[in-house]
């Protein structure tokens, strides 16, 4: 089974390689689309997954790190349209303050949240989240509620045109690759060995003479500045910024990505985000297919229903397929419980 695991891996990762050279063949670039926003949202769940999958910390507000790497692009676009601050577009600059300012942003939230456990845990992330997008809904300034429509996106110079979709796609797939390379480096060090120790007894590390309040502090920051990367595409790939990146809504797909996907995976999130993007695609088209077929021209909207047939679905993955997709490729199939 590990073979297959290995193989199916490698094929996606392959496939996903290979997105605008087949998009460009069958002249569909709106797959190109499609899939640099898997890849975005693919980084993003990976980095849920260093809290979730391997700290055990249910961080219910990544989305805030998300809108806060765009915002770092809206804000730049902002002051260079209004203000002619031409190097506010520097899209060097763009990508650096998108990993530090989310970076702080979560070690000062974790300072204060990691000191609590379960549920209220989960409550003060899900606060901290809604405070900061309450607080850009008031910036007037920069869009409120309206958000912001990018008519200049990132400028790398002569490096790469960020207006190009491809060059975008494999900037996308560029740093998911470097993304999961420092994540394996990290979890499997002797810093990712205290991370994850202390999800399975942390006093015991504790009782040892293990500092796991500073461990797990560093990888909730880590995490929150990958996630500022995602962010930071996610502007560049829609051309809009937008308070709704914030939403506990979004905090919680990208939950939903990592369980779907498998937690405490390297590549889960990865299949996570995939696969909950083409049923998001997909499903609505099927089940109108489908209900066309059974009850004729009735069945207009069905597909507006496609998160009830959805829901039910990531139910029976939690409940027997331990470990996700990653896990039911592994073999792991029975009761969870």
């Amino acid at each position: 089974m590990q073979m297959i695991r290995i193989g199916f891996i490698a094929l996606v990762m392959l496939a996903l390689a290979v997105v605008p050279v087949v998009a460009t063949a069958i002249d569909e670039p709106f797959y190109v689309s499609l899939f640099t926003r898997m890849l975005v949202l693919a980084i993003a769940a990976s980095s849920l997954n260093l809290v979730l999958g391997y700290g055990g910390m249910v961080s219910f507000g990544h989305a805030a790190y998300l809108g806060l790497g765009s915002y770092v692009v809206g804000i730049g676009f902002y002051h260079a349209a209004n203000d002619g601050m031409e190097w506010a577009l520097n899209g060097w600059l763009h990508l650096a303050l998108a990993i530090i300012i989310p970076g702080l942003v979560a070690l000062l939230i974790g300072a204060i949240s990691l000191r609590t456990r379960g549920v209220y845990f989960i409550m003060i992330t899900l606060a901290f989240s809604q405070m900061l997008y309450y607080f850009f809904i008031g910036l007037e300034r920069y869009g409120g509620d309206d958000g912001l429509s990018l008519w200049y996106l990132s400028d790398f110079g002569s490096v790469m045109d960020m207006n190009d979709d491809s060059q975008l796609y494999y900037l996308a797939y560029g740093l998911l690759v470097l993304v999961l390379f420092v994540l394996y480096r990290l979890v499997n060090s002797h810093f990712g060995m205290v991370v994850r120790g202390a999800k399975s007894n942390e006093r015991r590390l504790m009782a040892v003479g293990f500092p796991t309040y500073r461990y797990r502090l560093v990888a909730f920051g880590i995490s929150g500045a990958i996630c500022g990367i995602a962010g930071f595409l996610m502007a560049n790939q829609s051309e809009f910024v937008s308070t709704s990146e914030m939403h506990w809504v979004h905090s919680g797909d990208l939950i939903v990505m990592v369980v779907l996907g498998g937690m405490g995976t390297l590549f889960g999130p990865v299949l996570g985000a995939v696969g909950f993007l083409m049923l998001e695609q997909y499903l609505p088209e099927l089940m109108e297919g489908v209900c066309h077929i059974i009850g004729g021209d009735r069945c207009g909207i069905a597909g507006e229903y496609w998160k009830m047939v959805f829901g039910p679905l990531l139910i029976l993955i939690v409940l027997f397929a331990r470990g996700g997709i990653d896990g039911l490729l592994q073999g792991k199939v029975g009761r969870n419980v």
